[in-house]
C-alpha cells in the first residue's frame, strides 16, 4: 500500500557525510516525519547509491516512505517507495512505466497549474508547488502565490505539497491555504534539535485536524 502524502515531508540536504545524514534523518523520523525525500545535488553516483540504500533501510525500519529525487533508475535499483521528478527530469509517465503502479510518483509544478494537471493525467500521486517563500536552497526559484494551493485543491484530485523556504513561522499559512504536506529542508535539518523541530512541524497538522473536527 502506498504511503499517504500528508504532514511533514522531510527533504534531505546536500550532505557528503553519510553518518550525519542518517543521524539527522533518524531524528526527523523520531519527531514524526513519515515521508522522506532523498535529495543530494552534490553526491556522485557511488555515494548517492550508498546513501539512498541506507536511508531506504532506515525509513522501512521506522514505518516511513523514502522518495528519491530525480533518479528513477536509483529508485528502481534500491526498491524505494517512489520518485520525485522536476521539469528537467524524466516525465511522470516514464517514471510510472519504470516503477509500476505500486510506487509513489511526485512532480514539481512550480507555479504552474497546467503542469500539475498534466502530471495528474500522466499518473502522478501528488503535485508540489513552490517556492512559496525565499529559499536558502534555491534562492532564484520561481515564487508561487498562496492562492495556488486552494486552486490546485479545487482543480486537481491529488494531494498538494508546498515547498520553498518553509519554517515553523510560515508553515501555518500554507496549511491553512490547503497544503496537504509541507516539504522542509533547512528549517528541519539545520535545526539545533532536529527531532524537536520535526515534532513541531508534525503538530501543526494535528492542530489542523482538530480544527476541522470542531
Amino acid at each position: 500500500m502506498k504511503a499517504t502524502i500528508s504532514g511533514l515531508y522531510a527533504v534531505t540536504p546536500d550532505l557528503s557525510d553519510t553518518a550525519v545524514l542518517l543521524a539527522r534523518t533518524r531524528a526527523a523520523l523520531a519527531g514524526g516525519a513519515r515521508l522522506v525525500q532523498y535529495r543530494n545535488k552534490i553526491a556522485g553516483a557511488t555515494l548517492r547509491g550508498e546513501q539512498a540504500a541506507a536511508l531506504c533501510q532506515l525509513c522501512r525500519c521506522n514505518g516511513a516512505a523514502l522518495i528519491i529525487n530525480d533518479h528513477v533508475d536509483l529508485a528502481r535499483e534500491i526498491d524505494a517507495d517512489g520518485v520525485h521528478v522536476g521539469a528537467d527530469d524524466a516525465a511522470v509517465s516514464f517514471a510510472r512505466g519504470e516503477l509500476g503502479d505500486g510506487k509513489i510518483i511526485g512532480a514539481s509544478c512550480y507555479n504552474d497549474l497546467r503542469r500539475a494537471r498534466d502530471a495528474a493525467a500522466q499518473g502522478a500521486d501528488y503535485v508540489a508547488f513552490g517556492s512559496f517563500f525565499a529559499s536558502p536552497v534555491k534562492p532564484d526559484a520561481v515564487r508561487a502565490p498562496l492562492a495556488l494551493l486552494q486552486q490546485a485543491r479545487q482543480q486537481i484530485a491529488l494531494p498538494v505539497v508546498a515547498i520553498g523556504g518553509i519554517t515553523l513561522a510560515n508553515a501555518p499559512e500554507l496549511i491553512a491555504a490547503g497544503a496537504d504536506a509541507i516539504a522542509v529542508i533547512s528549517a528541519l535539518f539545520d535545526a539545533a534539535d532536529v527531532e524537536a523541530a520535526a515534532h513541531e512541524f508534525h503538530d501543526l497538522f494535528r492542530i489542523r485536524r482538530y480544527d476541522v473536527m470542531q
